[in-house]
Formats: structure tokens, sequence, C-alpha cells
């Protein structure tokens, strides 16, 4: 059956609805608290009902606007356009809601509702008995037994539809990750697409939540949706762009913060039908707060920098100014003071929308944070190496040469500055640098287990393959070491190889301006007894796009960097060619595209993606 918008809110707010009714069993809750400073409400379910009301006149406004802009895509699916980049970031699987789907994808169709609770070799998380959660452990072992994440873990996603033969490392589930729930004091959440009756039972009724959400109009918010949630967006210039990032911080009665980075959206198809990716760290607090923290743009500093810009702290004051005044954080920057994040070795990595001018500003976000976090982290290219990079990614983004130069440039450690100075007639004819571009292929996704109709959250367009300066030789095919899933990890893995035989080195070296000591490892910084780092790896929710990652203007003297969207990622340091093999999600090599066979997915080229008429 299919269901229109307005059947589909409806439904939506019927199980919202009664999420709140089976709360309010549980606990022996009152109706909604009144929010200071927030749309007031009368009772949990005519938040709940003004929320969705105000949700969906919203989204047919975007969707009215999306149509004028964009005939060439399906207005019956929810999405996020970029225009400047005209990039599709997302769908909501959920969302295809006039759409006729295929008798051949409906079979497939329904194994992706059908959930398969299958066991991973990775026991389900219990509390410590030994010692307090929030305390620091004394062995570095800590990750394995005891379901706490002392030294940061990164796993994909537990999946329905893979091959068990071939799934045999440990994964992450939701149920697992916020576990146990009537430990959690305080969370803040924060996801591009939402079920909010899905996720609302994941947590206690009567713990308070701050939701980060998208706004389809790009207005910053804050509006009570649920007994003791808040749901806040950010400002989204001219609404172009989207909130973009996955993460939550939560809060345990303990002391214990635990920290998550994935690219998972929070709704069920995004935990059980395609594969994502999550890094999980448990901090300890600090048994006294420290007074003056370091000045330093470290993990924590750069976390505070991205819940001011989400819009975080008035939805903070608002928990604290009503029914919790008890909140283990009482102000954003106690995030740094209260809490010892000294044995987080990955580097965070956001791009915060909008137009970043002069270098102190520049390097904290977009792809010159991530110059910033490689060089930080000694993982700047080796002089005599070259830094080949395999981007994986569900969206294609519109790609010059000039954009992927400056964004290679970052990867490999160094100051775009000099880049900056060439004339823009000399960049644009730098060649295409050693990417490698990865994402699946028509063929591929028809025989995925789900086949076409899994293939809605992945994105890319004719109009872009077919450009005349569209690097097509750069693909690569997308293939899960899991089986015939389809992957919605977002991945860059950056490797040291010899110059010699690589793409274009012989050319690049006469068209790109040198930056000797840029590139080259300080070797006193390491100590003697750690092997020299093979790489790295990137994985959050970036796509490798000019809208997530932005793009560089101005002079070398004075920067300027323009982005759309908010995301959010973590760079880990690679020793060795193990850990690669374990972190990776995709086989590898990648199989290049061959010529005149092999074609991207472009999923409104597919029959199982077509509008109601």
């Amino acid at each position: 059956m299919v269901l229109d918008n307005d059947d589909e809110e409806a439904r939506f707010e019927e199980d919202i609805k009664r999420a709140i009714e089976e709360s309010k069993k549980t606990a022996q809750m009152s109706a909604a608290a009144p929010v200071h400073n927030v749309e007031p409400t009368s009772s949990s379910a005519s938040a709940a009902s003004a929320f969705l009301s105000q949700r969906a006149q919203d989204e047919r406004a975007r969707l009215e606007r999306l149509k004028r802009r964009r005939p060439d895509i399906d207005p019956g699916v929810s999405q996020a356009v970029d225009d400047s980049d005209e990039e599709i970031q997302e769908i909501l699987p959920r969302g295809a809601k006039r759409q006729h789907i295929s008798s051949a994808s409906r079979d497939g169709a329904r194994r992706a509702n059908a959930y398969i609770s299958a066991s991973s070799s990775n026991p389900a998380p219990t509390p410590s008995t030994s010692r307090a959660a929030g305390q620091r452990p004394n062995v570095s072992a800590a990750n394995e037994g005891s379901g706490l994440f002392w030294d940061g873990e990164l796993r994909q996603t537990a999946n329905a539809h893979v091959d068990r033969q071939r799934d045999n490392r440990p994964v992450f589930r939701l149920s697992e990750i916020i576990s146990p729930k009537a430990d959690i004091e305080f969370a803040i959440v924060s996801a591009f697409c939402w079920s909010y009756p899905w996720m609302y039972r994941f947590f206690a009724p009567g713990t308070p939540v701050i939701a980060v959400d998208h706004s389809p109009t790009g207005d910053a918010s804050l509006k009570a949706i649920l007994p003791n949630w808040i749901r806040t967006t950010p400002f989204l210039r001219n609404g172009f762009g989207c909130m973009h990032m996955k993460f939550m911080l939560l809060f345990y009665k303990t002391g214990r913060l635990r920290v998550i980075v994935s690219t998972a959206n929070l709704v069920e198809y995004d935990w059980r039908d395609i594969e994502n990716s999550v890094w999980v760290q448990d901090i300890p607090k600090r048994p006294e707060p420290i007074t003056s923290p370091a000045n330093t743009e470290d993990f924590a500093a750069a976390m505070v920098r991205v819940l001011h810009a989400l819009n975080v702290a008035p939805a903070l004051v608002n928990h604290l100014n009503t029914d919790h005044p008890n909140l283990p954080l009482k102000r954003l920057e106690h995030l740094r003071s209260h809490w010892d994040f000294s044995r987080v070795k990955a580097a965070l990595v956001p791009s915060l929308a909008g137009k970043h001018e002069g270098w102190p500003k520049v390097i904290l976000t977009g792809h010159t944070r991530l110059m910033k976090a490689v060089m930080d982290m000694g993982a700047a290219t080796p002089e005599g190496k070259e830094l080949v990079l395999e981007c994986q990614g569900s969206s294609i983004g519109n790609y010059s040469t000039m954009w992927m130069n400056e964004f290679y440039k970052c990867a490999r450690g160094e100051s775009p500055q000099k880049w900056l100075e060439m004339t823009k007639a000399r960049r644009s004819k730098t060649p295409y640098p050693p990417v490698k571009i990865l994402y699946p292929t028509a063929q591929y996704v028809r025989e995925s287990v789900l086949g076409e109709a899994g293939g809605g959250t992945m994105f890319c367009r004719r109009k872009q393959w077919e450009g005349a300066n569209f690097p097509r030789n750069l693909f690569h095919q997308s293939r899960s070491k899991r089986g015939r899933v389809l992957m919605h990890s977002k991945m860059i893995l950056g490797t040291f190889q010899d110059k010699q035989g690589t793409l274009d080195s012989r050319q690049r070296a006469s068209t790109t301006p040198s930056d000797s000591g840029g590139s080259e490892r300080e070797d006193g910084d390491d100590d003697g007894d750690k092997e020299p780092l093979v790489g790295w790896l990137y994985v959050g929710s970036h796509n490798f796009t000019p809208s997530a990652w932005g793009t560089l203007s101005g002079s070398g003297f004075s920067p300027v960097l323009n982005i759309n969207n908010y995301e959010l990622g973590i760079v880990l340091p690679l020793r060795n060619q193990e850990e690669i093999d374990r972190l990776v999600c995709w086989e590898r090599p990648p199989p290049k595209y061959a010529a005149g066979r092999d074609e991207p997915w472009i999923q409104t080229e597919s029959a199982v993606f077509v509008e109601d008429a």
C-alpha cells in the first residue's frame, strides 16, 4: 500500500502518542512539563501533535520550493539538497511515500522489513561490578569484555542481511550503545533523519534529551516535542545545505561520559538494512574539575564549538531552568574541565556551515581542519611518499580538479597557502590527484540482497556522470566485506605509497608547488618504540563532496572557506596493515570501473523509484 503525506504524518503522530502513553504508565509521569522560552505545551500529546503538525507544514513548504528549483528530483522523497553543488545528501527510506515499487523488487523490500535478530561475536555489554563505571580503568585493554571502551572502538553496525560466514568481527547495535538506559542521566543526540517514536524507546521516560535535527527551512529553532525532550536546529544560510551530523553524548549517573560518532541516521533502516560505521569511546570524569583548561584545540574543545554551532546551549539552559536543574553538564565549556579526554587518540573533525575567514578560523573546520588533525597526529605524508586516498560514501558531488587538489593538499597534511597563491588558471590545469572514489555500480545494487529497493540512500545524477570534465576514471566499485549489502558508511582511507608509478606523479610535480617541510613528519616527535604511521582513516558523516568539506577561495594571506553542511567525523592514525584490514569496511583493492561497461547507481533511473501518477 502506498501512503500519501497526510496518511504518513497521521500514522507518525499516532506512534508518538502511543510512545508517550507507554511512558506515562511505566514511570507514572504527569503530562509534559512546560519549558521556559520554548513553545509552551499543555500536555505531552499536544506537544508532539504541534511538533508533528509544524514539521509536516515545513516539509510541504520545502518540497514545493524544491519542486520549483529542481524538477528532476522526486518531491515525494524526503531529501536535503545543496544548490551550490547540486548534491543529494540523504533520503529517509520510510519517506518514499509516493512511489511505485515494481513486483520484481517487492520481495527485497519485504526482507528489509523483516528484522533478523542474529547473534554477533561480541557479547551484550554489562556494567562493570568491580569498579565504578566513571572511574579510569587500570588496564590498557579495557575494551575487551566489559562493554566499556576506554581506548575507543570503531565497528560496523549489525545488519540483518550480511553473509554470516563473512560477518566475523564484533559489531555495534544501538541497544548496546545506549545501555543501560536506566543509568543514563542526560543525553545530547544528533542526526539528519529521525524516527522519534522509535528512538524514544531507547531512553528511560524521565531522561532529559536534547535532540539536534535538520530544519527544512534552515531556521535556528527550539521546541519541546516529548516529555523531557527538546528539539533544537541550527541556522543554515538561505536554507541551503543540511545539518548532517550523527553523534551522541551520553552522560551516566556514575559520572562516565560516552561519546559516539557514527554514519547512521536514527531510523531503524540504518541500523538493520544498510551498513554503517560507529566509533565509541568512554570518558572518565575528573576527580576535581580543572579550573583553567589549557588553551588548546583538542577533542573536547572542538566538541564544545560544535555544540555551540548546533544551537545546543539554549536547549541546555531550558532543561536546567525547568525540571532538570541538576544535570551533569551545567555549561558546555564544562565538557573540557570536568571530563578527562587524555586517552582519546582520535581527532575530531567538524564542518560548520557558514563562511569562515582568516587562517585562525579556517583551520578549525572542513578539510583544513582535516589538514590540522593529520599534522598534529604526525600523519602528514612523509617526504618521498605519495598519499593515495580511497573515499567511500553514499553521495557523489560536483567535482573539479581545483577542489579535489585543494582537498588532497590538506589530506597530505600540507597548508594550502601556496596553492591559493597560484592563479586560478594554473590551478584549473592541475591533473587530478591519486584519489579513488568508491561508489556502487548499478549492477552491484541490483545484485545486492535488497535489490534496487535497497538503493534509496545512494545518490549520483546522470548530469554529473556525463559532465565533460567529470573524473569518471577515478571511480571504483564499493563492495562490502560482509556480503551483498550496501554501505552507508562514510570513510576516507589515506595510505602512503612510493611515488614511482602513482597516478600523474610526474605531471603533478611540474604543476603543483612544493611545500618542503610541510609534508615531512617530525621524527623527533616519535619515540623509538612506535611504528611509523602507514596512513590515517577518517570516519563520520562527511561524504566526499565540496558541500561537506568546504571550498577555499581568497588568497594565501586572507583565505575564505565556505561550507554548506554541518558534518562531524574522527581521524585515526594507522600504524600497520593489520589496522587497515581490521577497520576498513570495503573489499580492497577496490576494482576500478570498467570503461563502457560499469555505470554508477542512479536512483532516478530505477523503475523502483517512479513517481506516483
